[in-house]
């Protein structure tokens, strides 16, 4: 077996057998991996804490054949203050889940894992409202993915001058001379357009520096259920709870 230091985020973890854990960990090097913690579940291993979720720092782990199993972990941040606050934590599994939905073994997602682990500062910070963190996220993820709206020009002819309305179905923004067939059509406010663009150009270090005002967070929020409604076919049992919780 050959022994690798991988750099990543719990995103969960499940009990195996009487004493053991198997991880789903989102890293750097490999993208999303599952490795087996041997006696993670025993009070005196120092596992016991380095395998929960949200766990973010350098893991040792031997590779075999067919799986991974966890030696060792170096742990640089336990996002230890969303154990603290139920929503909080709710959301942050619900991140963890659209994540793990979206990323593949053997992948490069490092644009996904920091984005994760920016998404969880801006969580622990009290300044920034839950739900814009939430939609942030969820456009970025789209994003990352190669599914980013079009929120420029027209999808279909690309015209930048004429009225447009918001399509998830289209992909985007269309313009009035190719709207004939659009039922889901949004006329945007310019700060919900203007916000959009800011998402998806900005640098994932750079997404949670702004605020906007409750009608644009609300327009933000039907735009974000109708894109997800598109493009992810399965619901998220955390965001299912959260919803009940708020």
């Amino acid at each position: 077996m050959n022994q690798i230091v991988l750099t990543g985020m719990v995103l969960s973890t499940a009990p195996v057998g009487e004493y053991d854990r198997r991880v789903v960990i989102l890293t750097k090097e490999q993208g999303k991996i599952s490795a087996f913690a041997r006696g993670a579940r025993r009070p005196n291993s120092p596992l016991v804490g380095a395998v929960n979720p949200f766990s973010f720092g350098e893991f040792t782990l031997y590779q075999g054949r067919t799986s991974y199993t966890i030696q060792s972990a170096s742990i640089s941040n336990y996002f230890a203050e969303l154990r603290e606050d139920v929503v909080g934590a709710y959301y942050g599994f619900y991140f963890m889940e659209f994540a793990a939905y979206y990323t593949r073994e053997n992948n490069d997602e490092r644009e996904m894992l920091k984005l994760l682990y920016q998404t969880l500062r801006a969580l622990i910070n009290p300044h920034i409202p839950d739900l814009l963190i939430r939609y942030i996220f969820e456009l970025k993820a789209l994003c990352i993915n190669g599914q980013s709206p079009q929120v420029y020009q027209c999808v279909i002819c690309g015209d930048k001058e004429r009225p447009a309305v918001f399509s998830a179905a289209k992909g985007g923004l269309v313009c009035s001379e190719c709207s004939g067939d659009v039922i889901d059509g949004i006329v945007l406010n310019q700060s919900t357009l203007y916000s959009m663009q800011f998402i998806e150009n900005s640098k994932i270090e750079h997404l949670y520096t702004f605020a906007v005002k409750e009608k644009v967070l609300k327009e933000l929020g039907t735009v974000m259920d109708r894109l997800i409604a598109v493009y992810v076919d399965r619901k998220f049992k955390s965001l299912e709870i959260l919803e009940t919780l708020l």
